[in-house]
């Protein structure tokens, strides 16, 4: 059975949940590989000392409630796994580490998705972490996915649909809101905008070198202020 994911409509709290389920997988798998060299790693800026306190669903919500974004930015999150995964040797993707890259490429991603986000040390606020140090995460981010940061809005669908048919076969389905219930949230804007990129790809997993891609973005009004976010 093909499951098929909406982009617009799926709600992004329960996009949430099935992006918890798969990188939840990953990291448990991951952490049974003993890494004796993370702090001499090329990658040690990503490690934490200590395994966070907060899991990896609460840390995504977290993320949500106070700098909104939309699902393209989770999805993209497992696209820029992937590419790192395929451009470096050695990085892997564990309980030590997953919380900076998710913080880091989730802000990546909303700046490029989005004509509107929040600045860096918002994001760092909300991530838990010394703004200095998220700028150094992105840079870092940013040199591991080659600087390449689009996504065809194809591949896109590609991972939706995936995602949610591993979780269909493992769980049971998600009850949520329906599409018109979606939008009769008025804290819920739909914009779609179109980019262009004419740049040629020859590693797109689709091989879809079409020069529109359509991105989705759904922006929510928030109240809270920056003195308002409560620490990590």
């Amino acid at each position: 059975m093909t499951h098929h994911y909406d982009l617009v409509h799926y709600p992004t709290s329960d996009t949430i949940k099935i992006v918890t389920n798969l990188l939840e997988r990953i990291t448990r798998t991951n952490d049974r590989i003993q890494q004796s060299s993370r702090h001499t790693s090329p990658y040690a800026c990503f490690y934490a000392r200590a395994i966070p306190n907060i899991n990896i669903e609460a840390y995504l919500v977290r993320i949500l409630k106070y700098c909104p974004c939309a699902n393209e930015c989770f999805l993209s999150l497992l696209v820029y796994f992937d590419r790192m995964s395929r451009n470096s040797s050695g990085l892997r993707i564990d309980s030590f580490n997953i919380h900076r890259l998710v913080i880091t490429g989730i802000m990546i991603a909303s700046k490029f998705f989005s004509d509107v986000f929040y600045t860096n040390a918002r994001y760092a606020k909300v991530g838990g972490l010394p703004v200095s140090e998220l700028n150094t995460l992105e840079l870092q981010f940013l040199k591991l996915n080659n600087f390449r940061l689009n996504v065809q809005v194809e591949e896109l669908q590609q991972y939706g649909d995936q995602l949610l048919g591993h979780w269909m076969r493992r769980n049971k389905p998600i009850h949520h809101k329906t599409s018109d219930e979606y939008y009769k949230n008025p804290d819920y804007q739909a914009i779609i905008k179109y980019t262009t990129d004419h740049r040629s790809n020859n590693n797109h997993m689709l091989s879809n070198h079409c020069s529109s891609n359509l991105l989705f973005t759904t922006k929510k009004n928030v109240s809270e202020k920056y003195d308002t976010i409560t620490p990590c």
